[in-house]
């Protein structure tokens, strides 16, 4: 059996955590997985992984040996690509995650220049609001907004989103136009987000002269999706901060009105997120760049500094 071929598989399973996964992500039956894995393990004659019914983890002895051969791998990827014309014309499967509004508003209008310019990517766009796991579920990147929590990752700021708050015309008639925060935790309903990932709601926060505000009440209704949230405000259900990008184009069309404009809210930090230990391909790198192009040339998002 191949050497490189095993040593491949190898660390593919240690991503991945599963034979299954693995299998699944290299397009191989899940026992020539298991037959290459075992045969690297018979050469060395160490055990490389320790073997459940759900889970795979590594031993102290795989630990080390993925460290040093994932160097390796990524040494030998760099030189087939410097022998080929990949990075010239970047192809094949590229599978990314974003987020929904971004998703929505800002890269599907736009894949048309992306296909343009690499015409051999067959891009695979889950478009979710929820945390992935960029090994196990084989994800080359994703675009996030907010904190980054796992730091073994890489991450490359592209923009700073401005949230802006909002009401439809609607809302505003029946209950009247805030005219302090204060007001929304109180007098006014407050719509707001919780986290996908824990279900920790998210604080809505007002700037203005050196005094912030923040608003961390109950509210009547809490989303985990931006797509919901806007569907929410245009219902007429309450107040909510949303992206500037998506809140803009409404506001333009007389669907929501601007409330406290004269209080400034946060802004949240736009990333693009990949595995540290993956060689970043052609294509992957190809993505990375138009993405940090294109939201460039946003008008609503802030500068990246």
């Amino acid at each position: 059996m191949d050497q490189i071929q095993s040593i491949r598989v190898f660390a593919r399973v240690v991503e991945a955590g599963t034979f299954t996964k693995a299998a699944e992500s290299l397009d191989l039956p899940k026992g020539t997985v298991t037959k290459l894995v075992q045969h690297l393990e018979s050469r060395l004659k160490v055990k490389l992984l320790n073997r459940t019914t759900r889970r795979v983890t590594v031993t102290p002895d795989g630990a080390a040996y993925y460290e040093r051969t994932a160097r390796v791998l990524n040494d030998l990827d760099d030189i087939e690509a410097s022998m080929t014309n990949a990075q010239a014309n970047p192809s094949g499967r590229l599978r990314v995650d974003v987020g929904t509004s971004v998703a929505q508003h800002i890269i599907i209008p736009a894949l048309a220049d992306f296909y343009r310019r690499y015409p051999d990517i067959q891009l695979e766009l889950g478009v979710t609001d929820r945390a992935v796991d960029l090994i196990a579920d084989n994800v080359d990147c994703v675009i996030r907004g907010g904190e980054l929590l796992d730091q073994s990752l890489v991450a490359r700021r592209v923009a700073n989103v401005p949230l802006m708050t909002v009401a439809s015309p609607a809302y505003i008639r029946t209950h009247g136009m805030p005219t302090h925060p204060e007001q929304l935790g109180s007098e006014h309903t407050m719509l707001n987000y919780f986290s996908a990932r824990n279900g920790r709601p998210f604080i809505n926060e007002f700037v203005k002269d050196g005094q912030t505000v923040e608003i961390t009440g109950p509210t009547r209704l809490s989303v985990n999706e931006s797509n919901a949230m806007i569907a929410a405000v245009l219902a007429g259900l309450g107040v909510a901060q949303m992206g500037a990008f998506t809140a803009v184009p409404l506001i333009q069309r007389g669907e929501l009105v601007r409330v406290l404009p004269d209080w400034s809210t946060h802004s949240i930090p736009l990333y693009v997120v990949y595995p540290p230990n993956r060689h970043l391909s052609a294509k992957v790198r190809a993505f990375v760049e138009w993405v940090a192009d294109l939201f460039t040339k946003q008008p609503e998002m802030a500068s990246r500094g």
